[in-house]
């Protein structure tokens, strides 16, 4: 990598930075191509990014960011997991460090506030940004559908009433 592509590199990870919500840090333990693969494919289902860069090129990518407390968790061969939804990078990597015992979780950030392992597995425990919508959207269609069922509910005894006199009368 000769010197432009570094500056590129940053550039393009002080981009990123600026414009996600979460970053986690995790180590690599020796994990395959096809195991790095299959995580990077399990991020991009979940909505988020996973590259693994220069310690000393994040660093410097780190600089003038909300992320500058991530400096002490970039020792070894690091790589990164980022999304704009704050809980879909930290599940996801969770979920892989969960079935494969060479991805470590090292820590992370939200901005500024930087987070351990147990921050990161905690905030992987929340739902996600669609599964609050949908809880929300639930709950508030729930009076309305309350609301149409006793709406409709007087019409219904009337007809089961007319429907046992027909009965009745046959």
């Amino acid at each position: 990598m000769d010197r432009s592509q570094k500056a590129d590199a940053v550039a393009q990870l002080n981009t990123v930075f600026n414009e996600v919500s979460v970053v986690v840090v995790t180590r690599n333990l020796g994990m395959t191509v096809a195991q790095t693969t299959a995580l990077r494919l399990k991020m991009r289902d979940a909505g988020a990014t996973y590259k693994v860069a220069k310690n000393r090129l994040v660093r410097l990518a780190l600089e003038n960011t909300d992320y500058v407390g991530l400096d002490d968790m970039l020792t070894g061969p690091v790589g990164l997991a980022w999304s704009t939804d704050p809980v879909a990078a930290a599940k996801a990597a969770v979920e892989f460090a969960k079935t494969n015992d060479k991805l470590e979780l090292v820590g992370g950030s939200m901005g500024s506030v930087v987070l351990d392992e147990a921050g990161i597995k905690a905030l992987a425990s929340m739902p996600s940004l669609d599964e609050l919508r949908a809880k929300l959207i639930g709950l508030v269609n729930a009076p309305a559908t309350k609301i149409a069922q006793v709406v409709t509910a007087p019409a219904a005894k009337v007809a089961r009433v007319f429907a046992a006199y027909a009965d009745k009368a046959a």
